[in-house]
């Protein structure tokens, strides 16, 4: 049977994070009401001119500068022509041959080895609006579209991958770290399941040895790292299986539907020439000047590379502490946030409460690290607390959960949970004896050595003192009076 070999190139579309819209006043906001953040130029009215958004050029080049591209201080826009319902002008502002970045690379971890993926280029345009299909079954049986032109002029960058990749696995942990690079390099949100960071797979394959490309299909509008890779083995297996059976790959358009784990024919996929670019009349050239770029490369964001090599190094967090911060932008501001409110209070010990409890409380009751009422501050008093020994490590996961629902302060809410940990040693050892007496078993077992045993004393003297015992001093009084025994 023939062997292929799969090539994989990846278009993404990341919306910038900026106020407003990349050629009009209108706001770039997402959920909002339908067109309701619309002017003139994005609904393409006769005589509207589009005024270029300064800070989407900053984000534009930011993202060149994380990706090692090369930054074209001179770039021009285009028109891109073609006849879409969300798409009110008949033609998309972008850029073709001169784009504001040129090549550059992505380094991708795949099973602990590290490829280097080529970045073509990076070029600036404005997103079209959105249809809202209606009827039952998505775009398949609806009966008719309706228009929200809120998202129109949304200003983009579209990040074009040289076709580097060889496996689906290779193309999730590129849309990874990418998704890494554009959240911490503070330029888009990276939400793939509002749309605002999604890709288009091209996907090929040829027997292995050959040279030549095969014919590439392109796989439109994947918003979430397991639909990219399931949508390119669904595609790799489509395409052995037409070879093999005589047929015929062509170059098209396709659409992955996830439910039915197949990949389904939209439009012939289009070249250049198709959409007759020409330069932009109404927009000059771009020119970017030594001093504007200067300031750009000053004002940039710590490079996710150099945070993780800082965590590690700095901070002393383990690489899955590490993993789970730079996963999420907000986990990782959250956490920054927290560490900057008590600088006398090891990172670590924030940490550990941000990746564990916390994390797992929040995806408990689908909350995020930005809605939570447990403030980063509060987070900072309750370890605070933990090391000054006022309440205990048991006490505080309790604290978290009333935080989360309350957004009280620790301090309130020691006191509404009976008081502060238990830490006079004549207190606690009238609680361990009581323990003992009713327990004589269990101290002849840890006589004989079982050690492991005093867990079980443990237990007890946390649930009479209603877990506000001091767990180190507990141990030790346990241990003291077991001798004496």
């Amino acid at each position: 049977m023939t062997e292929f070999e799969v090539v994989i190139g990846i278009e993404v579309h990341a919306q910038l994070k900026t106020k407003t819209k990349l050629f009009s006043t209108a706001a770039n906001n997402f959920g909002d009401d339908v067109n309701t953040n619309v002017t003139p130029v994005c609904l393409g009215m006769p005589g509207a001119l589009p005024v270029l958004n300064k800070k989407a050029v900053e984000f534009a080049i930011t993202a060149g500068l994380a990706l090692d591209c090369e930054i074209n201080l001179t770039s021009v826009f285009s028109r891109k022509n073609y006849f879409y319902p969300d798409l009110p002008k008949g033609y998309q502002i972008s850029q073709f041959d001169l784009p504001i970045c040129g090549l550059g690379h992505l380094d991708i971890d795949v099973d602990g080895v590290t490829k280097r993926i080529g970045i073509t280029r990076i070029h600036m345009e404005e997103d079209a609006g959105k249809l809202l299909h209606q009827g039952a079954d998505g775009i398949a049986g609806s009966t008719h579209s309706l228009v929200d032109l809120n998202r129109a002029g949304t200003p983009l960058i579209e990040i074009v991958s040289e076709p580097d990749m060889r496996s689906a696995s290779e193309a999730k942990a590129y849309m990874v770290a990418l998704r890494e690079i554009v959240q911490h390099m503070g330029v888009c949100d990276g939400n793939m399941d509002q749309g605002s960071m999604r890709a288009d797979a091209n996907v090929s394959i040829r027997p292995v040895g050959q040279k030549e490309f095969g014919t590439r299909a392109e796989v439109k509008n994947l918003n979430s790292f397991r639909s990219l890779e399931r949508a390119i083995n669904v595609e790799v297996k489509r395409q052995k299986a037409l070879i093999l059976s005589g047929g015929t790959v062509i170059q098209e358009t396709r659409n992955y539907d996830d439910a039915t784990q197949s990949t389904t024919s939209l439009r012939g996929k289009a070249d250049a020439h198709d959409y007759r670019y020409f330069p932009e009349p109404d927009l000059p050239p771009l020119i970017v000047t030594q001093d504007w770029f200067k300031t750009i490369k000053e004002a940039l964001p710590e490079h996710p590379v150099a945070k993780r090599e800082r965590y590690a190094s700095e901070l002393g967090l383990s690489q899955f502490e590490i993993k789970v911060l730079m996963g999420d932008i907000e986990t990782d501001t959250y956490f920054n946030a927290a560490i900057l409110v008590n600088t006398e209070i090891a990172p670590k010990e924030i940490c550990k409460w941000v990746v564990g409890d916390i994390n797992a409380l929040l995806k408990e009751t689908e909350s995020s690290f930005s809605k939570t009422k447990l403030s980063s501050a509060h987070l900072a008093e309750m370890v605070d607390l933990i090391l000054k020994g006022t309440i205990s490590g048991k006490m505080a996961k309790d604290m978290i959960g009333k935080m989360a629902e309350t957004g009280d302060a620790p301090a309130k809410l020691v006191d509404s949970m009976g008081g502060a940990q238990i830490s006079d040693e004549g207190a606690l050892l009238e609680a361990v004896k009581a323990v003992l007496d009713a327990n004589l078993d269990v101290i002849e077992k840890i006589k004989n050595g079982k050690k492991q045993a005093a867990g079980f004393l443990m237990g007890q003297v946390m649930k009479a003192t209603k877990g506000k015992a001091k767990p180190d001093l507990v141990s030790k009084l346990i241990f003291e009076e077991v001798k004496k025994r």
